[in-house]
């Protein structure tokens, strides 16, 4: 029955992603104007539009295009950018390092502070606690992501302190992990942005939980106050949790964007904007469809982590 529910997990998920690839491709057809012109801008001479147009295929039937396309990704070859003629995936390989250590690091915050302040939220309901948690989810969620990030540069690199660099300091190709002080204010934007709903999906699944019969069972038998919410409670209620938390590692994807732009950080969204800024085609495919893979991706692991650590489908799958 495992096998089976992976299988059709993962077929699902490889359908999701043709779909996306077809979304994609169209979408980058139907951008206004050409794409040749746009690269080459309009003073360039009919002869090199038209050679462009042929590097690009963009003379080709639809079809035939996206066969092409998807042929590549499926052999590992992004194309070439049509802007600086590299390779895509040598283009962007050091923006989706940098990206990954982004993402990694808030998310190494954001899960367990996330998880923690859900539970104590929970085990404090209706008190001082809870209130002051949940009235700084709401207050959090409501913000927009580039509101989050001005408001983190006004406090740490503008005008309170002026401990942290209000942009990246990278350079040109170099990795983010030797400049650790610029992922800090990116890391904490996505931080916020992506903790309160966890947080409050991890208070209102344990609310329930605690208020279910084999909790107060627990309590019966003489446990202790930490054994019932961490042996017995915390592993029931994190499912929900744990669904809330691939999406929001997924919505980190597209989120980043907005993100990375603001604090110019040189990563895929950085190189997204530019490459929609150039009408560069090959690389605004190639990203989008990572960040797609990413998003279904995700949501398979947390398929598997759910059933993994929760012991109702782990007890039905035996």
């Amino acid at each position: 029955m495992w096998r089976r529910l992976l299988v059709r997990r993962l077929a699902l998920g490889l359908l999701t992603l043709w779909l996306v690839s077809l979304v994609v491709f169209a979408a980058t057809l139907a951008l206004p104007g050409d794409a040749a012109t746009a690269i080459l801008g309009k003073q360039a001479t009919p002869e090199r539009v038209q050679a462009l147009r042929e590097q690009l295929h963009l003379n080709e039937p639809v079809t035939t295009q996206y066969v092409n396309w998807i042929g590549g990704i499926l052999t590992g070859d992004l194309g070439t950018s049509a802007a600086t003629q590299q390779p895509v995936a040598e283009l962007i390989s050091t923006q989706i390092w940098n990206t990954v250590f982004l993402v990694v690091v808030a998310a190494l915050i954001a899960i367990p502070v996330s998880l923690g302040l859900g539970v104590l939220a929970a085990v404090r309901r209706d008190r001082t606690v809870d209130h002051v948690i949940s009235t700084a989810v709401l207050v959090a969620a409501s913000l927009p992501e580039f509101v989050v990030s001005i408001i983190l540069i006004l406090l740490f690199a503008t005008t309170v302190l002026q401990v942290l660099p209000a942009v990246s300091m990278l350079g040109p190709g170099q990795p983010a992990w030797e400049v650790p002080q610029s992922v800090i204010l990116p890391a904490a934007a996505l931080v916020v942005m992506v903790s309160p709903y966890i947080i409050r999906m991890m208070r209102g699944s344990m609310v329930e939980v605690l208020e279910s019969e084999y909790v107060t069972m627990a309590r019966l038998k003489g446990l202790s106050e930490r054994a019932v919410i961490w042996r017995h409670a915390f592993p029931n209620a994190i499912a929900p949790a744990i669904q809330v938390t691939a999406l929001q590692l997924a919505w980190m994807t597209g989120g980043v964007v907005v993100i990375e732009f603001v604090f110019r950080y040189p990563g895929i969204g950085q190189a997204l904007v530019e490459a929609v800024s150039n009408r560069d085609l090959p690389v605004v495919q190639a990203v989008t469809l990572l960040a797609g893979a990413v998003y279904v991706g995700l949501n398979l692991l947390a398929d598997v982590v759910t059933i993994l650590i929760t012991p109702k489908l782990r007890t039905a799958e035996q």
